[in-house]
């Protein structure tokens, strides 16, 4: 999976993770450019996740726009949307729930509250796995099918003129055990 995104919509993108991460096919990403906000749950939905150098990806809380009513149920859905998005990324990543809040709550950026990770920190922090480019996504995906193809059942072996004989040998035994018994068979039957 490639990614370049600045987030969209928390729903459908967690949902979109959710899918990712339940595949049973190995899945490899790689962050190239940004991968903000909900990127960052579809960058640790995979099997092995990869950041270019100079890509960031930025952690924040959840956040709309437009009209919203100023209730305490609204705040209590924020929250529990905040939770499942923390407790996805922490689940497939090595970064534990309480750092993932600390740099979601901090004061760097200069109109809202986050954090922006450039690619070497995403990875020192334990969001993703691997500092590399598309090569080494690839490759590391290549590895990845490799170890998870099915053994390849033996074959049977070649019946051989001996095994001919033997079959033969069998099914003449099996008559004359037929006719002494006194049961014929399609085999044995003679006109």
């Amino acid at each position: 999976i490639l990614l370049n995104t600045l987030g969209g919509d928390v729903e459908a993108g967690l949902a979109i993770a959710e899918m990712i991460a339940g595949m049973s096919k190995p899945s490899v990403s790689i962050v190239l450019g940004g991968g903000h906000s909900i990127g960052v749950p579809l960058a640790v939905s995979t099997d092995v996740s990869f950041i270019v150098p100079s890509a960031t990806m930025t952690i924040h809380p959840v956040r709309t726009n437009g009209m919203v009513l100023g209730v305490p149920q609204t705040m209590t859905w924020f929250q529990k949307m905040q939770d499942r998005i923390t407790r996805f990324v922490t689940e497939n990543s090595r970064m534990k729930p309480e750092r993932f809040r600390e740099l979601m709550e901090k004061d760097e950026l200069v109109m809202d509250i986050g954090t922006v990770l450039e690619g070497s920190e995403a990875v020192r922090e334990g969001l993703i796995d691997h500092l590399g480019g598309i090569s080494d996504a690839v490759q590391c995906l290549y590895s990845l099918i490799e170890k998870r193809k099915p053994a390849e059942p033996e074959k049977p072996a070649k019946s051989s003129a001996k095994g001919k004989k033997s079959d033969k040998a069998e099914k003449s035994a099996k008559s004359e055990k037929a006719e002494k018994s006194g049961k014929t068979t399609a085999h044995t039957k003679r006109s």
